[in-house]
């Protein structure tokens, strides 16, 4: 039986409070802490069935919103303000489910902010990174400079990516995945940045959150595994 609640904790004076949403299997293996994309939050029906799909591979989450989500502003917040966020909820996960293996992962901007987190100062009770779509540019601007953080990342990174992804270009990807230590690629043919599959390939949106959740579990029992 998984078990779901909401509550609101506090991320300071000047930022304030944000949602936060727990599922957890009966027997969770780990808790991944999950941060949404920049333009849903964490009850998008994204977030939502990925939750559900990790929750079949016995994997809990704690999803929660940025502050701008959270207070229906327009714009994302500025970095300081992300990452301020993430290490609340961090916080919040570990006095809550001390026993828990920690994951800090994210759907595009919540796994950038997630990454720029660790990379500013390591959280000693999370265990890896894993992205579902990391943003690594913008669609008009290819390049790799959004990046550059990853190198101070310290522990290891799963990274899910549509080969159609218009914000991270394959030919850009690839050689930046194999030039980090500690770093994971897993190509999904036909998938873009949404997940979204092109219709030859058969796979709808339950499958394909079936597939990243899997790819999810798989990972975490390599890394256990050693």
């Amino acid at each position: 039986m998984t078990k779901v609640n909401k509550t609101r904790i506090k991320i300071s004076e000047a930022i304030g409070y944000t949602s936060i949403i727990t599922m957890l299997p009966t027997s969770p293996k780990a808790l991944i802490i999950l941060g949404h994309g920049a333009g849903a939050g964490m009850e998008h029906r994204f977030m939502q069935g990925l939750a559900e799909s990790l929750a079949a591979q016995n994997l809990g989450t704690v999803r929660y919103n940025f502050p701008y989500m959270e207070n229906s502003k327009g714009r994302p917040d500025r970095p300081p303000v992300a990452h301020q966020t993430i290490r609340s909820v961090v916080a919040y996960s570990d006095s809550e489910y001390p026993g828990l293996t920690k994951i800090l992962a994210g759907k595009s901007f919540g796994g950038r902010m997630a990454s720029q987190t660790m990379a500013a100062e390591e959280l000693d009770s999370v265990s890896a990174l894993v992205f579902y779509g990391f943003p690594l540019h913008s669609p008009a601007k290819p390049g790799t400079e959004r990046a550059s953080h990853l190198f101070e990342v310290k522990v290891p990174m799963l990274f899910l990516q549509g080969d159609r992804d218009n914000l991270a270009k394959i030919n850009l990807l690839e050689p930046l995945i194999e030039s980090l230590d500690l770093a994971t690629l897993k190509i999904f043919e036909g998938a873009d940045h949404s997940f979204r599959f092109l219709k030859k390939f058969n796979v709808d949106e339950q499958k394909a959150l079936l597939l990243l959740a899997e790819s999810t579990a798989q990972f975490l029992q390599e890394i256990e595994a050693g």
